[in-house]
């Protein structure tokens, strides 16, 4: 069995979209995608510098651009069975439900504008920010965050958690690390998937509710709880309330190994996800798309585990 992944913000590199846009298609609907959130994807993607893309109003749309269009051009040359499993880590969820058929490929592309730009502006409210605290005790961990006032806003298994809150506790978190792990400040505006976002939350329901879905045509996971979702109003539902929620990597980890997942096949810009279905779901054959050469090996792998070529 197959699964395809979405990979979210801290994925994204200058000049990522530069290879997929050879492609005329992809061009024209980065183009209409870029009217839709008023930015310029085209040049955002091929010629903006590090600094420039890693602004979360448009690193977001762009990682859904990102994801979708690497999605098409494989779905073109391969059919998927209904228990493929598709999942998103954070924004990669949105690129997950276009792929699932919840949303459009339009509306996934106009949600992550509308979340990306408004978590940036719920993240210029308050000094906060996340750290990754790599291994130590899982409890011990936790533990640590609760103390100093802290969220696991990430909990990605395979010994990753991230925490996320106000920053001077983030700082003495980085300071003092719990028994065991190692903690690493992260590049990032604020503290996502916190109670600091709900600002964001809000506005993007107001926005989620002109949006259609359709039911998932394929096997949906939820990064709420790693479960499969199969009516596409939840899935809208949940894709607004994990801006303020953990996301669950863990357990949407735990869902692959519990249907079978063989292989799995990570949409660009990212790898991070490959890494951790290697650790955490051992055995699995994995495969990270970056660029467009990948797509025949991903095909190939696609109709090994589960699809028909």
């Amino acid at each position: 069995m197959i699964a395809l992944l979405a990979p979210g913000q801290g994925a994204q590199s200058p000049g990522m979209l530069t290879p997929w846009l050879e492609d005329p298609s992809s061009k024209e609907s980065l183009e209409r995608w870029s009217e839709a959130v008023g930015l310029d994807l085209v040049r955002l993607g091929t010629t903006a510098d590090a600094e420039e893309i890693t602004d979360t109003a448009v690193t977001q749309p762009l990682i859904v651009a990102s994801g979708l269009l690497a999605a098409r051009r494989l779905l073109a040359d391969v059919t998927l069975s209904a228990d493929t499993v598709v999942a998103g880590h954070s924004i990669g969820e949105l690129t997950a439900c276009a792929i699932a058929g919840v949303l459009s490929d339009d509306d996934a592309v106009a949600l992550a504008g509308v979340r990306g730009r408004e978590m940036a502006a719920a993240c210029a409210a308050a000094p906060t920010s996340m750290a990754a605290v790599l291994g130590g005790d899982e409890e011990t961990v936790l533990a640590r965050l609760s103390e100093l006032g802290l969220d696991p806003a990430n909990r990605n298994g395979a010994g990753q958690i991230v925490a996320a809150g106000p920053k001077d506790a983030i700082e003495t978190l980085v300071a003092e690390p719990p028994d065991g792990s190692k903690v690493r400040a992260l590049a990032v505006a604020g503290a996502f998937h916190t109670r600091f976002m709900d600002p964001a939350r809000e506005a993007l329901a107001g926005y989620a509710g002109s949006v259609s879905t359709g039911d998932p045509q394929l096997t949906l996971l939820s990064n709420a709880d790693g479960a499969v979702v199969t009516s596409g109003a939840d899935a809208l539902t949940r894709l607004v309330e994990q801006v303020t929620r953990t996301v669950r990597w863990d357990t949407c980890m735990e869902t692959l190994a519990s249907r079978g997942v063989t292989a799995s096949v990570e949409l660009p810009p990212g790898a991070t996800l490959t890494g951790l279905v290697k650790r955490a779901v051992k055995g699995t054959a994995t495969l990270a798309v970056k660029t467009p050469d990948k797509l025949g090996d991903a095909a190939a792998l696609v109709a090994e585990h589960g699809g028909a070529g």
